[in-house]
């Protein structure tokens, strides 16, 4: 597919989302749901549900939830978003953008909440492997991205890409936690 047929398609799902999805349902839920202080009620969730069940454990699950946002962030905002130099949708004039929360000056290639939260939550998806809930932690990141292009911060491409490279960096962090578990205390891998 020529790059500028899927730009266009980009800048389409852009208009959709961020316009003609526009509702006072989506303005109360998402709008919060991006904002990093809204989720602190689940970060101390997770990190009680840590502490309780890895017990001596724990402070190797935090070491590798800690590596998973510094590689994540790192590579999004740092070295991808540094070199790709894409601008925000909302600072695009001709896509007419709905703009529900201030417009940032940095780029938007690829998007650092998409990235950072797909990553923190494959890791979470691939430690609590043997629970029904795993999924949530996906939905979680999928919620908080889509929101990203509905506020109008960033293009559908720019999410999707974020997405991709944080279940990628998700599943490296793990897979180094856990054979680092297994090394220190020779307990068995968690198969995921």
């Amino acid at each position: 597919m020529p790059m500028e047929t899927l730009l266009s398609i980009d800048d389409n799902l852009y208009r959709l989302v961020n316009s003609q999805l526009s509702n006072g349902f989506f303005d109360l839920i998402l709008i919060p749901f991006r904002h990093k202080l809204f989720w602190i009620p689940l970060y101390m969730y997770l990190v009680t549900y840590v502490y309780v069940n890895y017990k001596k454990q724990a402070w190797l699950v935090f070491l590798g939830i800690i590596i998973t946002i510094l590689i994540s962030d790192t590579i999004s905002s740092k070295i991808i978003k540094k070199n790709v130099k894409r601008t925000r949708p909302c600072h695009v004039e001709q896509l007419d953008p709905v703009q529900r929360v201030p417009c940032s000056n940095g780029y938007s290639f690829t998007s650092s909440h998409a990235t950072n939260h797909f990553a923190i939550g494959s890791f979470f998806f691939l430690l609590l492997s043997f629970t029904g809930y795993k999924w949530l932690f996906m939905l979680w990141a999928g919620i908080i991205s889509f929101a990203q292009v509905y506020v109008g911060v960033h293009y559908p491409i720019d999410v999707i890409c974020g997405a991709v490279l944080g279940i990628l960096i998700g599943h490296f962090s793990f897979w180094v936690y856990n054979r680092t578990n297994e090394r220190i205390y020779k307990s068995e891998k968690i198969i995921a």
